[in-house]
């Protein structure tokens, strides 16, 4: 996603910086072709106008820590850190808190649908900021002009916090329907592969929108269960304790996946789930 927000932005006409320290060589190599440039944290505090936040959930609150330590204050001049990961407003209230007192200003943002792509598709940043700083977030919601699609969320009780709210929200509905559909399947794959047999049948028979679900949402997901699973725990604590067990429940099932995906060991559960897929595209084909 960061990087994709990086290709949009430079193609649009904007410098971007990313401090590419101790990445991954994978990581160098899609800042590159996003036409991205090196720059330390320190450097990138002096020099840029806006610090998108874009990273897996678990590293949001560490890394505003990490930017917030390389800061000289006197060099500050116009900086807004505006933090865009899935996590929930009690995290968000954490990571604007680091910056208290500094002269860094603080947007809340979250982001709904995939990476920007070249065809035209670009997904939604919604924003979030103080009451007193409402014109910080009407000069972000100016970079629009650059290809960006960010909605401010403004009315009644609005916040930091409104934005990560409602990602919180959101993905709970979409990632969580996901975890809960490919945890049936591993389900009745493990009682017998006839009864996970049976399941697809009976999905096709009597809810194929459900069916078409589970084949439109599960392959992609298995790549990015690693990142999935860390947003399913904030959402867990955004709910709160008791109906948040769901979304802490689908996060261990991420992780699940993640680890199936790192030791590919033949007839695990990413076999199981792109067996179930490949033979219920089969079979709605068929039917149509």
């Amino acid at each position: 996603m960061g990087s994709a927000i990086g290709r949009r932005l430079v193609k649009s006409g904007c410098t971007v910086f990313t401090d590419l320290t101790g990445r991954s060589p994978s990581s160098r190599q899609r800042a590159e072709d996003a036409g991205m440039q090196d720059m330390s944290l320190t450097d990138i505090s002096k020099k840029c106008q806006w610090v998108l936040s874009v990273l897996p959930p678990s590293d949001a609150l560490s890394f505003a820590r990490r930017f917030h330590s390389s800061l000289d204050e006197r060099d500050v001049d116009d900086l807004v850190f505006v933090d865009c990961n899935a996590v929930n407003p009690v995290t968000v209230q954490k990571i604007r808190g680091v910056f208290a007192g500094s002269a860094v200003r603080f947007l809340d943002a979250g982001i709904i649908g995939g990476p920007p792509k070249d065809s035209g598709y670009t997904p939604t940043i919604y924003a979030s900021a103080a009451p007193e700083d409402l014109a910080t977030l009407h000069r972000f919601v100016e970079l629009n002009n650059y290809g960006m699609k960010i909605v401010p969320l403004a009315g009644e009780g609005a916040d930091i916090g409104a934005a990560s709210a409602l990602k919180m929200s959101y993905a709970g509905m979409t990632k969580g329907i996901t975890g809960i559909l490919t945890t049936m399947v591993l389900a009745a794959h493990e009682s017998s592969p006839a009864t996970a047999e049976a399941l697809m049948h009976e999905l096709k028979a009597s809810a194929p929108q459900l069916l078409s679900r589970i084949c439109d949402t599960v392959p992609g997901m298995m790549p990015k269960a690693y990142r999935w699973s860390g947003e399913m725990y904030e959402i867990s604590d955004f709910v709160g304790s008791g109906e948040g067990d769901i979304h802490r429940g689908v996060g261990k099932l991420y992780e699940r996946i993640e680890k199936s995906i790192e030791s590919q060991i033949p007839g695990g559960d990413v076999d199981v789930l792109n067996d179930f897929v490949a033979k219920a595209r089969e079979a709605m084909k068929d039917e149509r």
